[in-house]
């Protein structure tokens, strides 16, 4: 320490005027505040690091997330732990209970109540049963997981399809880009509902879905659904890429790398779209509910899954009938559409808040 002090005290050498060094006697030695400021300055960052740093502070953003998380476990260890499925009749002991019909949640049948008796035991009800002695909680679960696929999957297509269509119309320009966006305004034009209606019933007719035991399970109205999602859902996804493209394209690092002779594809995928990335993150997140919702209602006036696979659409649907008598069977599934849809707008919108640059404080 006192080297140090002896060396800071000695006087700066003078500058030769013949010489072309730096005049040290012009600079000022750093005081010890500005010495203490380069110690606590922030560390170095990324742009994904700073936009979850800003998203974990959102704590709408992070009980979105607890909320997904859990449906997520439920749908998973459901199966594995409750002992019934979606299509099953409750049996007990062998023998299938008619009369565990619309019971109440926690609620057991005679047949289960005298098995109990005698030492069996039978996993509760928790969400009740159905009109048909099927265990409500099981139902409740699958719907949620079919609901939940689609709107992933459905999202997924719907950011492919867009991210490409509007990646290739924005950077071409000129009379590619009034061509690819004449087809969008066309496309905006279609009715979606009457779109998969006609698809559905063609399905029906035409195509043989028993060969293929996934989309045996899905039906044609899902499948036709999933085609109306990758052929009618994408153009909001396209035009918001395009008009991003249509700003970042006309920047210089963009006009180097056509100079150093970079291919079109090239620049798209290495230039361009990194610097729109968080948008379209955004974008995928909040179609997610738009997906589930747009399942459900179809669900709701039977055109969603094949029956006995359930949707949390068909489910309320079928709630309709016994709503004075059995209301909670209207209850369950509206209440995970609700939390789904919610939280994925309360994630949506706290990913844009983190990862917009123009949101930024």
């Amino acid at each position: 320490m006192a080297t140090e002090n002896n060396v800071n005290d000695l006087p700066l050498p003078k500058k030769n005027p013949l010489s072309l060094q730096i005049d040290l006697s012009k600079f000022e030695k750093a005081t010890d505040e500005e010495k203490k400021q380069q110690d606590v300055m922030s560390e170095s960052t990324t742009f994904f690091k700073d936009g979850m740093r800003k998203l974990m502070k959102n704590p709408l953003a992070v009980g979105s997330i607890i909320v997904l998380i859990l449906i997520i476990l439920m749908m998973i260890v459901t199966p594995h732990v409750v002992p019934y499925t979606y299509s099953q009749i409750i049996t007990v002991d062998g023998k299938r209970d008619t009369g565990a019909k619309n019971l109440k949640p926690f609620q057991y049948s005679k047949m289960e109540q005298a098995y109990i008796a005698k030492g069996g035991k039978v996993f509760p009800h928790v969400m009740g049963t159905d009109e048909l002695s099927r265990d409500y909680f099981v139902r409740v679960v699958y719907g949620t997981r079919v609901s939940f696929m689609v709107g992933v999957f459905a999202s997924l297509i719907v950011g492919i399809i867009g991210v490409l269509y509007g990646s290739i119309s924005g950077y071409s320009g000129g009379k590619t880009d009034m061509i690819m966006m004449r087809i969008v305004d066309i496309i905006y034009s279609l009715p979606d509902l009457l779109v998969i209606i006609l698809l559905s019933v063609v399905f029906k007719e035409t195509l043989d879905f028993s060969k293929v035991p996934i989309l045996q399970k899905l039906g044609a109205n899902m499948v036709s659904m999933f085609l109306v999602f990758g052929l009618l859902y994408w153009v909001g996804m396209a035009r918001l890429v395009r008009g991003q493209i249509l700003t970042i394209k006309e920047n210089e690092y963009v006009l180097a790398a056509r100079a150093i002779g970079a291919r079109p594809n090239r620049i798209i995928w290495h230039h361009i779209l990194p610097n729109c990335i968080s948008v379209i993150i955004i974008s995928i997140a909040l179609e997610i509910p738009s997906a589930i919702f747009t399942e459900s209602y179809l669900s709701f006036i039977g055109l969603g899954v094949a029956l006995p696979m359930p949707s949390l659409g068909a489910l309320a649907s079928d709630a309709r009938s016994g709503m004075q008598s059995y209301p909670l069977k209207l209850v369950f599934p509206a209440l995970m559409i609700v939390l789904i849809v919610l939280a994925f707008n309360l994630l949506g919108d706290g990913l844009r808040d983190a990862f917009d640059p123009k949101l930024r404080k």
